[in-house]
C-alpha cells in the first residue's frame, strides 16, 4: 500500500527538486510552453495550475496576499507580473485545466521521452499576435505603396 506517498522525487534531493520545479514553473509562466521530460512535466503541472489559481483571486486584500504567495515561489518579478496581469485574467472563466502535456518524442542524446508543458490557449494568443503583426505590416506597405505611387504621378 502507498499511504501518504505522493509527488515525484525525480532522483534528486529536496533542495535540488524544489529548485528544479520552481525554475520550470517560472519558465512555463514566462514562455507559456516548455519542452522537458515527461516526469518533470507531470510534477510541474499541478504547481503551474496552483499559481494560475492564485492569479485569479479578486478583491484588493486577496490579490496582494496572492501576489506575495506567488512571488515567494516564482523566481523572477517579471513572471509574477505576467501571471497576474495577463495569464490570470485569461483564465477567469475556467475552473482548472489551465495546462496540457503533449508528448513530443524521444530526446536524441539519451532517449528520454520528452513532453511539452503548455498553457491552454497559448497557441491562440500567439497566432492572434502574429496575425496582428502581419496585418500592420500589410497596411504599412499599402500606405507606402500609395504614397509612393502618388509621388511618382506628380
Amino acid at each position: 500500500m502507498r499511504h501518504n506517498v505522493n509527488g515525484y522525487k525525480l532522483k534528486r534531493n529536496v533542495s535540488a527538486r524544489r529548485a528544479l520545479l520552481r525554475n520550470l514553473v517560472t519558465s512555463v509562466i514566462l514562455e507559456e510552453r516548455v519542452i522537458t521530460t515527461v516526469p518533470k512535466a507531470k510534477a510541474a503541472k499541478p504547481l503551474v495550475e496552483k499559481m494560475i489559481t492564485l492569479a485569479k483571486r479578486d478583491g484588493k486584500d486577496e490579490v496582494l496576499h496572492a501576489r506575495r504567495q506567488a512571488a515567494s515561489y516564482l523566481m523572477t518579478p517579471e513572471s509574477v507580473k505576467k501571471l497576474f496581469d495577463k495569464i490570470g485574467p485569461r483564465f477567469t472563466s475556467k475552473n482548472g485545466g489551465y495546462t496540457r502535456i503533449v508528448r513530443v518524442g524521444h530526446r536524441k542524446g539519451d532517449g528520454a521521452e520528452t513532453a511539452m508543458l503548455e498553457l491552454v490557449g497559448s497557441e491562440l494568443v500567439r497566432r492572434a499576435a502574429e496575425r496582428a503583426k502581419r496585418r500592420e505590416e500589410r497596411l504599412k506597405a499599402e500606405q507606402e505603396g500609395t504614397t509612393g505611387a502618388d509621388n511618382a504621378k506628380s
